[in-house]
């Protein structure tokens, strides 16, 4: 596995770069991430960018500040795998983020659930584009079976609540699981608690001062 070096930004929370010409050369000082990986990023930026004129894949907002707000907010999850990690899956991959990004930076075997065909065609593009090879699932996350890993991961995908539900049937009885939040966090916290009983961390993000990361594990149902 690629190593991304922890950041100042990533380990404070704090933003790495307040600007909005935010970009590749900023990310692979804040990540330490290698000139070839910062090109197959690149490469995958590029095409987001091409394909986002004809589907809408990430906000139109925040297409100026790609590099802080969707790759360094997915790249700041790589330091939190657990050491070893080998298998991971993201639920409602979308663009990408922060599952193919992940592969990119080196986790062996990454699955992506999408059940837009539309942007499973982009990523099997921007996969191709990138050099590198994830599983990719045309399906929603429910109708998944048969794939476990150590780790999931989710953002802007589901409520914490439905992202458990989701995460129980698939990670291994000691796997964590990674969510990036926003804002809402605390209400989908308290919900979640009426229905799971968890271990539960919550990290500052690097990209976004009102977002979290949840690192989770012992997931279960709460029994009353």
């Amino acid at each position: 596995m690629h190593c991304c070096a922890t950041s100042a930004a990533a380990t404070s929370g704090s933003l790495p770069d307040g600007r909005m010409d935010y970009g590749p050369d900023d990310f692979a000082a804040d990540t330490g991430v290698s000139r070839e990986t910062t090109q197959r990023l690149s490469a995958y930026a590029a095409l987001l960018v091409k394909w986002q004129a004809r589907i809408n894949l990430i906000s139109a907002t925040t297409i100026g500040d790609l590099w802080r707000r969707h790759m360094l907010d997915s790249a700041q999850l790589l330091p939190l795998l657990p050491p070893g990690t080998t298998i991971l899956v993201d639920l409602g991959s979308g663009a990408g983020f922060p599952g193919l990004v992940l592969s990119i930076l080196g986790v062996p075997e990454v699955h992506l659930i999408e059940s837009d065909q539309r942007k499973c065609v982009f990523l099997a593009e921007a996969a191709r584009a990138a050099g590198i090879a994830p599983v990719i699932h045309n399906k929603r996350i429910e109708s998944i079976d048969g794939v476990s890993a150590g780790v999931v991961t989710a953002r802007a995908c589901a409520p914490l609540d439905q992202l458990l539900t989701y995460a129980q049937r698939i990670l291994w009885q000691d796997g964590k699981a990674l969510f990036l939040k926003g804002a809402a966090v605390e209400e989908e916290l308290t919900a979640a608690h009426k229905n799971w009983t968890m271990d539960v961390e919550r990290l500052p993000s690097a990209s976004d001062p009102t977002g979290c990361i949840l690192r989770i594990g012992q997931v279960r149902r709460a029994k009353y």
